[in-house]
C-alpha cells in the first residue's frame, strides 16, 4: 500500500496479539516499524521478526525515543497498548486508575507529543485500538468499558478537530479477538466474545481497508454497526437485552 510505504510507524503493545499483527502488516506494506511493549523480550522478538526496531517501555514515555529510531519523524502512531481491567463499580481505585491511565491517558500523552509536528507539516495518522466496548459496553468489566468509551471519545475528538489540518484518525472497535486479553476476560469473555472471536490478523486487515477508504471507524465485526445503531435507536430495549446477558453471565458464573 503506497499510503504507508516508507512511513515511520510506531505500534505500542506490539509484543503479541493485535499489536504484533499490526506491526507485521505495516512492515509487510513497506513501513519502517518501531515495536513497543513493556516486555523487552517480546518487543525484541517481534522487531527482529519484521526487521523493525525494538523500543521497550511505557507507551506514554517513548515518543522521543521512537522518533529518533525513525530518523526524526513519526508518521503513524498506533495506540494499541491496553488493559483488560475486569471488575464492577466496587473495583479498587488502583484498578480504575490503571485502566484510565493506560487506555486513555497514554493516548492523550502520545497525541500531545506528536501533534505539533503533525500539524506543522499537515500530515499524520493516529490509530486507536479501542474495542467494541468503547461503542457498546462489556459485562463484568466496568473499568474497561468506561475507559474504552474514553479512548473512543478522544479518537473522535482528534478526528473532528484536526482532520482539516491533515490528521487521519482511525478507531478500531473489534469484539472478541483471539489474544491473551480474551483469555483474561474470563467467563464473561467466554460468554460474550469467544463465539465470534477472530484472529489478530483479521483486525489488521480491517484497519488497512479503513486506511484505503479513509474511514475513521474500523469494525472488524460488521455486526457491531447494527448493535451500535440499535443502542442509539432504542436505549431502553438495548439496555434490557444487555441486562439479559448480564443475568445469564451471573447464572453461569455461580
Amino acid at each position: 500500500m503506497s499510503t504507508v510505504q516508507g512511513s515511520g510507524v510506531v505500534v505500542t503493545g506490539a509484543g503479541g496479539g493485535i499489536g504484533a499483527a499490526l506491526a507485521r502488516r505495516f512492515a509487510a506494506e513497506g513501513a519502517r516499524v518501531v515495536v513497543n511493549d513493556l516486555d523487552p523480550g517480546r518487543t525484541k522478538a517481534v522487531a527482529e521478526e519484521i526487521g523493525g526496531t525494538a523500543v521497550p517501555g511505557d507507551a506514554s514515555e517513548i515518543v522521543e525515543q521512537a522518533r529518533e529510531a525513525l530518523g526524526g519523524a513519526v508518521d503513524v502512531w498506533c495506540a494499541n497498548a491496553g488493559l483488560a481491567s475486569p471488575g464492577d463499580a466496587f473495583a479498587d481505585e488502583a484498578v480504575w486508575a490503571a485502566a484510565w491511565d493506560v487506555n486513555v491517558m497514554a493516548h492523550v500523552r502520545a497525541a500531545r507529543a506528536l501533534l505539533p509536528d503533525w500539524l506543522e507539516r499537515g500530515s499524520g495518522r493516529f490509530v486507536s485500538t479501542v474495542s467494541a466496548a468503547g461503542l457498546l459496553t462489556m459485562v463484568g468489566a466496568a473499568p474497561y468499558s468506561v475507559s474504552k468509551h474514553g479512548a473512543y471519545a478522544f479518537a473522535e475528538w482528534l478526528s473532528l478537530t484536526y482532520r482539516h489540518r491533515g490528521l487521519k484518525v482511525h478507531a478500531i472497535c473489534p469484539q472478541g479477538v483471539r489474544t491473551d486479553m480474551l483469555t483474561a476476560a474470563g467467563s464473561a469473555g467466554e460468554l460474550v466474545l469467544a463465539p465470534t472471536a477472530i484472529e489478530p490478523e483479521d483486525v489488521a486487515d480491517s484497519l488497512f481497508d479503513a486506511i484505503e477508504a479513509d474511514r475513521f471507524l474500523v469494525l472488524p465485526h460488521a455486526e457491531v454497526a447494527d448493535y451500535y445503531r440499535a443502542r442509539a435507536d432504542d436505549p431502553e430495549r438495548w439496555l434490557g437485552n444487555m441486562n439479559h446477558i448480564q443475568r445469564k453471565w451471573e447464572g453461569e458464573a455461580r
